[in-house]
């Protein structure tokens, strides 16, 4: 036992482990933000009434659900930044690289799991009764005043449920965000399993039991959450 608590604290001492979970949380808030606003509109081009903004939409959940996530963010590093010299980051600052590549991370998880988002709101779009959307039309009120008051507000209801396994999916995924030079906690992590061989299992473990704690919660909140506000029909 005193052996443990000696390599436990000789981590904590030698690597920035709270530090790496504080920047994985920081990648899902991020991120979280950006695909919900690109979700949204998603979703609302796939429910358009207009034939182009629907195959829009379905072309690009198609495309970029179907994408695994490193390639998205490897190309949002090498496509974007160093091919077209795209920065999202103040150049002169002292730490531009750290800062850009923070920002193409959430760029590039932002676009891939917007695909998620959309459909989850999808879901939630089809359990409006169809009634609901051709009373607010025989009203006057236009497709866009009827998806802002009627239906999305009842849609983001219906689908909190997939859209917390969006969150916990996009919180693990943050890990791969590693590829790009991004120091969450899976970098950490692998720099520890490289440079301390010896207690491989106790690494594993202290991330194991992160990621648990970050992620459990945010799986009783959304159920609690969707058994809250869920509409009873």
């Amino acid at each position: 036992m005193t052996t443990l608590s000696t390599d436990v604290s000789s981590l904590f001492a030698q690597y920035d482990i709270f530090g790496a979970f504080a920047m994985t949380l920081r990648l899902t808030g991020m991120a979280l933000i950006g695909s919900l606003a690109i979700g949204t509109v998603l979703a609302v081009m796939r429910i358009s009434p207009i034939p182009s903004l629907q195959l829009g939409g379905a072309i690009y959940v198609n495309v970029v659900r179907n994408t695994p996530l490193t390639l998205i963010l490897v190309a949002c590093s090498l496509g974007l930044y160093t091919q077209l010299g795209i920065v999202l980051a103040d150049s002169s600052s002292s730490t531009f690289i750290v800062d850009n590549n923070i920002r193409l991370a959430v760029l590039g998880l932002s676009v891939y799991h917007a695909s998620f988002v959309c459909e989850a709101l999808r879901s939630g779009v089809n359990t409006v009764p169809t009634g609901q959307a051709e009373a607010a039309r025989s009203i006057g009120l236009s497709f866009g005043q009827s998806l802002r008051l009627v239906i999305l507000p009842q849609a983001f209801r219906g689908a909190i449920a997939p859209l917390g396994n969006v969150v916990i999916a996009l919180t693990k995924n943050t890990t791969v965000a590693a590829t790009i030079g991004v120091a969450e906690a899976s970098y950490v992590m692998k720099e520890m399993i490289e440079f301390r061989p010896d207690v491989i299992f106790l690494v594993f473990g202290i991330f194991a039991v992160g990621f648990v704690l970050i992620v459990l919660p945010v799986g009783v909140f959304m159920t609690w959450l969707s058994r809250r506000v869920a509409v009873t029909r």
